[in-house]
């Protein structure tokens, strides 16, 4: 098995130090391998897609700002009680 080296912030760092019992290495190969299958799933879903980049983008517009409107009236109802 291929290795690999990571870096962390110092205050990672202690905390992962201060617990030696723990597998970490066991516990970044597993967060990797799932996010990997994630990715890999993600492409092969979308290798044949037809879908230009602008199009992915005029929804991913549509759907922020779809969300953007939910919590503004969900505020608004909050400073009307």
């Amino acid at each position: 098995m291929p290795n690999m080296t990571l870096s962390l912030p110092e205050d990672v760092h202690r905390i992962v130090k201060a617990h030696s019992e723990v597998r970490w290495s066991e516990i970044a190969r597993r967060a990797i391998e799932d996010y990997a299958k994630k990715l890999a799933m993600l492409d092969t879903m979308t290798q044949h897609s037809t879908v230009a980049e602008e199009d992915i983008m005029a929804l991913d517009y549509k759907v922020k700002e779809g969300v953007q409107e939910h919590y503004k009236q969900k505020a608004l109802k909050k400073t009307r009680r």
